[in-house]
């Protein structure tokens, strides 16, 4: 018998639309399982149906979900509650909203383990051993909030193992984290169940990690399976066109390549097809693909795949061929820049953390910026548009002397240098449409207002491709894509010479990312300078001209981006390269960097 075996799981809103359809799978016990699709595919619909749960409005319909040979859907509410406290474990996207604030990290753990709290001490230092924290008093009297981000993801991973579950579902956790933190994360998840024989369902949006982390990978669309089989099978060699198209939207670090997003948009939570659920958005569909679903087929390599074309599609599956690196001229040191940056220092409450960075940026180039959470990406970024006190260094901008804080620049000083946020859902005005948020930055900068705003704005909106038959929308109402995407817009209407994005793709599904990342480029080739703040390597190869690297707040490593990724001389950067994942490099090893 499987740890795990589900069989037609289904799940439906109150009005009858399917939003997981008949989904089955088994694992064994050791086996992880690595859920992948872009937002509103269905896989956090399925990753809580395990744990017997169902959102809002919506109800699980059928099927069966045996754990340890307990079908949980079978069960009373107090039955499953109990069970569930048993069995699985569940570790979320946001460690915040697992972990108590206001109680102590040992409390915590201690919580729902049969017998006392010091019946439990031993098995709770033993499990903080094993996810790399500490074990001491010190810190099991801390709080969550006195912890870092990848601290307190590990706590979650250490109190969903405790209680020693059958089955625990991973639910995007290295979302956000840094390439450094995500790979300590993703080995530490692998080896935690292989070593304990825990089954596991590692939901994400990105199909590097499930490579990382996977024994084997299933590809949802739609609520439906697309393709399931072995990482290999389906990374290396995928059936479907849907997995197909996911792979080519990921960047990677080895060379620097088109990243191509999928035309159109996932369907609405419960919308009815009578053919594939794919067909829409399809480079390989026909008559007989919008007449009658496809079944879930096993194909030739092992994998079983929802498509009646799979020979046809590994046949004629697109290639991508490797793009000319798009070079800026090199230049002296006298040479005109956009953006001239001298001996920056920074500090928070008198404690240095930013020390003597210098760099340039040239007309039309694009600068990565990288390192792991707490090297000073964001302080810098903050440094460079005004809005940190504790600073010192010198600016040029077009060759003139631009002031360090953002009360003492001018109008059309500002207006010259433009900032996108990480999260495009907190810099727009939630209450303002898509056409009010691009026109308030034209009434501000050129006091234009009316007719003349309006088609300034949508000249802006369409250059990002917003059709303007989304002006009079919320950003509620977009997608997160489209999100980042009137950000950008809302940017280049001040007509900017230096854009800086900050983590703009970070979150994104790779599809999404793929074409804000293309967009990017094309502003790039129409002469705009930018400065692009990550921690993902393999963006940088896909966009950038150079690149600086920091750590602790000093810059260990700087250079043209095809040289320092491609043979870097600083042991920070080769760890940061070893850390960062690649779809076709699964079997990609962590490196040595602390923490």
């Amino acid at each position: 018998m499987k740890a795990v075996e589900v069989t037609g799981l289904t799940v439906a809103l109150d009005d009858g639309s399917v939003i997981a359809d008949d989904v089955s799978f088994g694992l064994e016990s050791g086996q992880v399982m690595g859920l992948v699709g872009e937002s509103g595919s269905g896989k956090s619909t399925v990753a809580l149906a395990l744990l017997g749960f169902a959102k809002a409005g919506a109800n699980i319909t059928g099927g069966k979900v045996v754990v340890g040979g307990v079908d949980l859907l079978a069960l009373a509410p107090n039955e499953l509650r109990e069970a569930r406290q048993k069995l699985i474990g569940f570790v979320p996207q946001d460690p915040a909203t697992a972990l108590n604030p206001a109680m102590r990290i040992g409390t915590q753990l201690t919580e729902g383990m049969p017998g006392t709290k010091k019946e439990n001490l031993p098995r709770i230092r033993q499990v903080l051993e094993t996810v790399g924290l500490p074990s001491d008093d010190a810190f099991l009297r801390r709080h969550p909030q006195e912890l870092s981000g990848g601290q307190q993801q590990r706590v979650a991973i250490a109190m969903a193992v405790g209680k020693g579950p059958k089955l625990i579902v991973f639910d995007e956790p290295t979302t956000g984290l840094d390439v450094s933190t995500q790979a300590r994360v993703l080995e530490m998840v692998a080896r935690l169940c292989a070593d304990n024989g825990m089954a596991a369902v590692f939901v994400s949006h990105d199909l590097a990690v499930v490579g990382a982390v996977g024994d084997l990978v299933t590809v949802m669309y739609g609520g439906q399976i697309l393709e399931t089989g072995s990482r290999e099978e389906v990374l290396l060699s995928a059936a479907h066109p849907y997995s197909i198209a996911l792979l080519e939207s990921v960047p990677s670090t080895r060379q620097r390549l088109p990243l191509v997003s999928i035309p159109g948009r996932a369907p609405a939570a419960g919308a009815e097809f009578d053919g594939c659920v794919f067909a829409d958005r399809c480079a390989f569909v026909e008559d007989r693909c919008r007449d009658s679903a496809p079944p879930l087929l096993v194909t030739s390599t092992g994998s079983a795949a929802r498509c009646v074309r799979v020979d046809h599609v590994r046949q004629n599956q697109t290639c991508l061929v490797k793009e000319p690196l798009r070079r800026v001229e090199s230049r002296g040191e006298d040479s005109a820049s956009v953006l001239s940056v001298r001996d920056l220092n920074a500090s928070y409450d008198r404690t240095q953390v930013l020390f003597d960075i210098s760099f340039t940026v040239a007309p039309g180039e694009c600068l990565g910026v990288v390192g792991e959470s707490g090297s000073g990406k964001t302080t810098m970024s903050r440094c460079l548009i005004g809005l940190h006190e504790e600073q010192s260094g010198s600016f040029e901008m077009n060759g003139k002397p631009l002031p360090p804080r953002l009360r003492d620049r001018s109008k059309a000083v500002k207006q010259q240098l433009q900032y996108v946020f990480q999260n495009p859902y907190g810099s727009l005005n939630p209450r303002e449409t898509v056409a009010t948020a691009v026109v308030v930055p034209l009434k501000h900068f050129y006091g234009e207002r009316g007719k003349a705003a309006r088609n300034r704005a949508k000249e802006a909106l369409e250059r990002v491709e917003i059709p303007w038959r989304l002006a009079d929308r919320y950003p509620a109402e977009l997608s997160g894509g489209q999100r980042q995407r009137v950000a950008i817009a809302r940017a280049l209407a001040c007509n900017p010479s230096l854009l800086i994005c900050d983590e703009v793709t970070s979150g994104l599904d790779v599809s999404v990312q793929a074409s804000v990342v293309e967009l990017l480029r094309t502003l790039q080739d129409d002469g705009l300078s930018m400065i692009f703040i990550t921690h993902n390597l393999a963006v940088v190869r896909s966009i950038g001209d150079r690149v600086v690297v920091l750590s602790q707040g000093r810059v260990v490593e700087s250079g043209a981006v095809e040289s320092v990724l491609t043979s870097p001389q600083h042991a920070y950067t080769r760890g940061l390269l070893a850390d960062t994942l690649d779809v076709d490099r699964p079997d990609t090893e962590t490196s040595d960097l602390p923490g």
